[in-house]
């Protein structure tokens, strides 16, 4: 028997600027892998939080049977999007407005467990070049991790939050919401999104641009709306009105009118574009946003009214919509309802979306599958009581691990990490691919390269466990796995196999040794034991 170890001493600490969302760096050997909490029962509590570029929301809503019932909503005014300058960085005040709201909404999440919040930001946090300063500090405040999602996802979690709180209908719906800096169209049938988009209009942006010192003028009106259709003229040929039979607008701007509306005597939540000039003309009699006079009207809606009217009026016009509903659904309860979805992978959109990206790279999915069955055996002989999501996570990077080979065979590794991290896809979050994308460049290689992820005990396991599979796989065939057995305790990682199995599999005992190197100071150390 020939025994190959390695033990690492110290272990060298680095700032982790990439994954936020993750633990800080420590001693890795007093890591432990964060436990699982298990499929959700009646009573269970779950939180999201909107971070959006005008508020930021909290919803906590109750578990029972199959649906989600509000216990708390909470609301804060942060107008994030107005800290951005012309470099797009965020300055330092909204920055502090930010997580001053985030330190309040902290206290009501300290109990929940991580697995029952999400916390998403949108367009402000996605355009800010320096988000991960923000992203970090506010994930420690908060207590959770802060997902930056893409705008189609946005769309996506925005029609879920719509379309659970309608009633069951075959119609073609049309849902709009126009936020503080995007503004997003979907076209879907019942629960499901067929076509989403995300426009760089919103109610902030428009205000600052169109409508300065909140003066209301005729022109300005006209100017916006010219402006906003410019942006949103390439709608058109999706969103023709024969594509969809009713419209729905979603929160923030298109609920404020809702609202100013249903105090005028209009109380059906509908909106139609007579309405609507009778809103733009309230407005210019008042001339100013401080001197308007209209029930409904809340003041955090006051400095950017103007800016969301001609979004709105733009949108009625460029679509030909007659006559539009206002939603009680929103993106932050699109999140709770994937919160539900994720927890089967019978229901997670991502195994879905993860087979359209081996289809559509034209990856070689029967020894995708191969990998995938030896790496997820692996990590459930080191983790025999993380089953789950972490199983998951590991089971999609092992089936993406070729995506790159489309590019080139030559570091297909760093082709298809690149293609992860420059992907909108729907059900994943961008740390979420971000994170798949750092697994697919380390399935081969150097281990160091990806020092900083090692500091996640998880990640560790996920990786090795990859990385044995692809060195057992290599032959592209099913590899004798009888007596195959790989344990963990503390940082040390334990390979061990059957007596005669490295005399019958030379090349494949050859490739585990030298994974054994390859896993030198790397603060974890691997022990191969091959008969």
């Amino acid at each position: 028997m020939r025994v190959v170890r390695f033990h690492h001493k110290s272990v060298k600490k680095m700032r982790h600027t990439l994954l936020l969302a993750f633990p800080p760096p420590c001693d890795r050997r007093e890591f432990t892998v964060p436990h699982e909490t298990s499929f959700m029962q009646n009573g269970t509590l779950l939180a999201a939080v909107d971070l959006g570029s005008n508020s930021f929301r909290l919803e906590i809503g109750r578990f029972e049977h199959g649906h989600i019932q509000r216990v708390e909503y909470l609301k804060e005014t942060v107008r994030q999007g107005n800290g951005l300058d012309r470099e797009h960085n965020l300055s330092l005040e909204a920055m502090q407005r930010g997580w001053d709201c985030l330190a309040r909404f902290a206290e009501r999440l300290a109990d929940f467990p991580r697995a029952r919040v999400r916390a998403v930001a949108t367009q402000t946090l996605r355009e800010a070049r320096n988000r991960d300063v923000f992203l970090q500090r506010g994930s420690e405040i908060l207590g959770h991790p802060i997902d930056v999602v893409s705008g189609p996802e946005e769309a996506r979690l925005i029609y879920q939050g719509v379309s659970r709180l309608l009633p069951q209908s075959s119609e073609r719906r049309l849902v709009v919401d126009i936020g503080g800096r995007s503004t997003e169209l979907i076209l879907g049938e019942r629960f499901t999104a067929q076509v989403v988009a995300s426009f760089r209009v919103g109610s902030v942006a428009w205000s600052a641009r169109y409508f300065p010192d909140g003066l209301f003028t005729t022109q300005a009106f006209a100017t916006a709306e010219i402006a906003a259709k410019a942006v949103l003229d390439e709608a058109l040929a999706t969103y023709r009105p024969d594509t969809w039979d009713v419209a729905y607008g979603s929160s923030g701007t298109i609920g404020a009118v809702g609202d100013i509306l249903a105090a005028a005597g209009h109380p059906d939540g509908r909106i139609t574009p007579e309405l609507l000039d009778w809103l733009r003309d309230r407005l210019l009699r008042a001339q100013s946003a401080d001197r308007i006079r209209l029930d409904g009207l809340k003041d955090d809606r006051r400095a950017v009214i103007g800016g969301g009217l001609s979004i709105l009026r733009a949108l009625f016009d460029l679509l030909g919509i007659k006559e539009m509903k206002v939603a009680q659904g929103a993106l932050r309860q699109g999140a709770l309802f994937d919160m539900l979805d994720r927890e089967l992978p019978e229901t997670d959109l991502r195994s879905s979306t993860v087979l359209g990206l081996i289809q559509s790279f034209a990856v070689d999915q029967a020894h995708a599958e191969r990998v995938a069955k030896v790496a997820c055996r692996l990590f459930a002989q080191a983790l025999p009581t993380h089953t789950g999501t972490g199983q998951r996570k590991l089971r999609w990077a092992a089936l993406l691990h070729e995506i790159g080979c489309r590019i080139s065979h030559s570091d297909y590794h760093r082709h298809g990490a690149y293609i992860l991290d420059h992907s909108d896809v729907a059900g994943f979050a961008q740390h979420e691919l971000h994170r798949l994308g750092a697994l697919v460049l380390g399935h081969r290689g150097k281990v160091r390269k990806l020092e900083a992820d090692l500091n996640d005990a998880l990640f560790a396991v996920q990786l090795l466990c990859l990385r044995l599979a692809v060195i057992l796989c290599h032959a592209r065939r099913d590899p004798d796995e009888q007596g195959l057995s790989l344990t963990m305790q503390g940082s040390r990682f334990d390979l061990s196999t059957r007596s005669g199995w490295a005399a019958a599999f030379p090349q494949s005992a050859y490739l585990l040794r030298e994974e054994a190197y390859a896993w030198q100071r790397s603060g974890w150390e691997l022990e191969v034991a091959l008969t």
